[in-house]
């Protein structure tokens, strides 16, 4: 499939093309965050959350693994970064399955655990704010998506 690049100068322009990726997400649907750390993951994932209709404040689950919140649909995200070399289930199909949108950072931890269609997105750091994302659609449905949201 193919891959889709796009630049972005700001926090505010990261946190946009995320929520516009949201109007377009629906149930079951699953998008995993790569990054380092600082790259923007949960700046995405706020992004993700305000399209979805989240009025809680969105902040990284590292400590508590996954975080819960209601919107049109219901949005999980997941922090796999302290689960590095865990072989510990801790019930993700519940979450991917369950009718809402699941957004995991960290993805390469739990990467077993994973459904094989998804929406993968590579956070680089350029210059300043400005970051490169990487959409990899991995399956029809989000390589639908990607146009989509591409235009």
């Amino acid at each position: 499939m193919k891959n889709y690049t796009i630049k972005v100068k700001t926090e505010l322009e990261t946190k946009d093309l995320a929520k516009r990726l949201a109007i377009l997400l629906g149930a079951n649907d699953v998008v995993t965050l790569t990054g380092d750390l600082g790259a923007g993951k949960t700046t995405f994932t706020k992004g993700i959350g305000l399209g979805l209709g989240v009025k809680r404040t969105i902040n990284s689950p590292t400590f508590t693994i996954v975080k819960s919140y209601q919107g049109k649909l219901r949005l999980h995200h997941i922090d796999a970064y302290r689960l590095e070399d865990s072989e510990e289930d801790i019930g993700f199909d519940e979450y991917f399955y369950d009718q809402g949108v699941t957004v995991v950072e960290w993805p390469q931890f739990i990467e077993s655990y994973l459904p094989e269609e998804r929406l993968d997105i590579v956070i680089e750091r350029l210059a300043g704010d400005e970051r490169k994302i990487i959409l990899k659609p991995r399956g029809t449905t989000y390589e639908e998506v990607c146009k989509e949201l591409i235009g």
